[in-house]
């Protein structure tokens, strides 16, 4: 059984919990296995690599590592965070802000 997370990819999100809390960023990728999400610029770790043909010289590279969807908060268009409610709007089912009750 898949869960239906209320975030989707590109969206922006604040973390409300953790080392990283109140920080922003766009969704990059969403991992429904493990119900966490990649967040551009936020948990960033340092990953060893070895010398290979995409990095020549190898070294210590910084990335994204996944954080989980409960510490994530939808931001609305005003930048404040908001819960995330579906609707029907004549045949199609949208996405709105609970806080403003506008369309996302």
């Amino acid at each position: 059984m898949t869960t239906k997370f209320k975030i989707k990819t590109g969206d922006t999100v604040q973390v409300i919990a953790g080392d990283h809390k109140g920080t922003e960023g766009k969704v990059v990728k969403i991992l429904k296995e493990k119900n966490k999400a990649i967040v551009e610029g936020v948990n960033m770790v340092k990953k060893h690599t070895k010398p290979s043909a995409q990095s020549p010289q190898g070294g210590i590279v910084e990335k994204e590592a996944p954080i989980h969807i409960s510490n994530l908060s939808l931001l609305n268009k005003k930048g404040e965070t908001t819960r995330v409610g579906y609707r029907m709007e004549g045949d199609n089912k949208v996405r709105f802000s609970k806080k403003s009750n506008e369309v996302i």
